[in-house]
């Protein structure tokens, strides 16, 4: 892993494999080492990108309230310090909603679009569950956060299957910065673009797991119907970090996608 000067802050990121390049895009209290997998069933075709989030992992904390301006920004931002021109992007959660606002800030820079467990509006009724958690990370670091956000990302048959899997995703929930968190949360708490996603001409696959409480299927059909000619797939037997609990349907998903000359 390096780092490298983007915006105001320092980014921390890995590139492996060799192809055309793709960009992965972690989820809110993540790594870049969600993708592990998913990363190495991709580097034999393709030149991989995945990086910390601002706030998150081992790229820098700025304070105050992020934007999903800025955080496409700094993908932007990476490309050019890399010399990447175009790339296929694939984001989860936090991530997908990124894709979103890049397919419609920078489309020139972007190839196809994968959206995984991700939503294109956060309704005024979850505020409270957002001030909630943003509370508990102020008061107890986001270590207070972990038990419940393990239980909206895995089924319970699958925690209680892999429980040294759990305390792996456990301890990157609980090292994240609580400004980070806090910092994205104000971005993703405000978002509203559901009118506007018509506009990504991208190809787009949409995935998302049939059990996933946090962004549930139906969240990934609106996404899958406003973008012109996106396809869905729902996998069984997963929440809402399906790229994790099902990696095998995922990857193949992902691969055969990005495979295609669609």
């Amino acid at each position: 892993m390096k780092t490298i000067r983007v915006n105001d802050i320092d980014v921390r990121y890995q590139v492996e494999g060799r192809g055309p390049w793709v960009t992965l895009s972690h989820s809110l209290s993540c790594d870049l080492t969600m993708w592990d997998e998913l990363a190495a069933a991709l580097a034999p075709t393709f030149s991989v990108l995945r990086y910390d989030t601002r706030g998150h992992g081992g790229t820098a904390v700025s304070e105050g309230a992020y934007s999903f301006e800025q955080l496409s920004a700094d993908v932007t931002g990476l490309l050019d310090a890399l010399n990447i021109g175009r790339t296929h992007f694939v984001g989860l959660s936090m991530g997908g909603m990124i894709g979103q606002r890049l397919a419609l800030l920078a489309p020139q820079r972007l190839n196809k679009l994968v959206i995984a467990s991700s939503t294109s509006r956060i309704p005024p009724e979850a505020a409270p569950l957002w001030d909630e958690r943003l509370a508990i990370a102020r008061s107890q670091g986001c270590a207070g956060l972990v038990d419940a956000t393990l239980g909206r990302w895995f089924t319970p048959e699958f925690r209680a299957a892999r429980p040294e899997l759990m305390q792996r995703i456990g301890r990157l929930i609980a090292s994240t910065p609580a400004a980070g968190y806090a910092g994205c949360v104000a971005a993703i708490r405000h978002l509203d673009i559901t009118a506007r996603i018509g506009a990504i001409r991208a190809p787009t696959l949409v995935i998302v797991g049939a059990q996933d409480p946090g962004t549930p299927p139906a969240m990934s059909e609106v996404i899958a119907s406003s973008i012109p000619g996106a396809r869905l797939e729902i996998i069984p037997l997963a929440s809402h970090l399906c790229c994790i609990e099902q990696p095998e349907t995922f990857k193949r998903l992902v691969a055969g996608f990005l495979k295609t000359d669609s």
